[in-house]
């Protein structure tokens, strides 16, 4: 006859810290998007969760750790989005255009990550660079290859390509916290839509087209 010791138990769930640890900052990242960073509570959070404190303790294991790592993985998400959209397309404006309504969409359906970005701005100043522009930092090549291949197949007039990368990021990130403060309700579709054509054919007229 068989012990307790030797009867088996429940099959190990190896998949459950990896979830666990997401609940965790998908909750997280709503709740300081609500609350900012100093006023939000760890114990509110685990209530919310349906676990004990320590739980959370366990996995992120100061405050100002699960914040950094909310904001890490917000803009991880963001990255993973964009390389979805661009890996079965090799036209260069299609490129282009899947990016941008890619990140419009991503920020449309998790608006807490702006406010993760301005209070990781306002707590974390002395941090040497926010966790965003580290992102564009490591997808800079990527993004200049987009417009390489697009000055070359004559798809976007010669230009420096930095300028282009430079102008087209700035639009995007000045959209998604003009959004956010005037809490606009333009569908991101259109707005994505509008985006890409000022990008592609600018406002200018025949006549008023400039070669500078």
């Amino acid at each position: 006859m068989k012990t307790d010791k030797q009867r088996p138990g429940r099959p190990k769930d190896e998949n459950l810290a990896e979830r666990r640890r997401r609940e965790i900052l998908a909750e997280a990242a709503r709740l300081f998007a609500e609350t900012g960073y100093p006023r939000a509570d760890l114990q509110v959070l685990a209530d919310r969760l349906g676990v004990g404190k320590g739980t959370v303790y366990r996995y992120f294991p100061t405050k100002e750790a699960l914040f950094l790592a909310t904001v890490d993985d917000g803009i991880h998400g963001l990255t993973e989005a964009i390389d979805a959209a661009l890996e079965d397309e090799s036209d260069p404006v299609r490129r282009l255009e899947n990016s941008v309504r890619t990140y419009l969409g991503y920020f449309d359906r998790h608006p807490e990550m702006v406010e993760l970005l301005i209070i990781e701005r306002a707590e974390f100043r002395n941090r040497k660079k926010a966790t965003y522009f580290v992102y564009k930092e490591r997808h800079h090549d990527r993004r200049r290859a987009i417009a390489e291949e697009g000055m070359n197949s004559g798809a976007f007039r010669q230009m420096d390509p930095e300028r282009l990368m430079r102008v087209v990021s700035d639009l995007l990130y000045g959209v998604i916290f003009t959004n956010h403060f005037s809490d606009r309700r333009v569908p991101f579709e259109q707005q994505a839509q509008e985006v890409i054509d000022f990008i592609l054919h600018g406002i200018a007229g025949r006549e008023g087209a400039s070669s500078g």
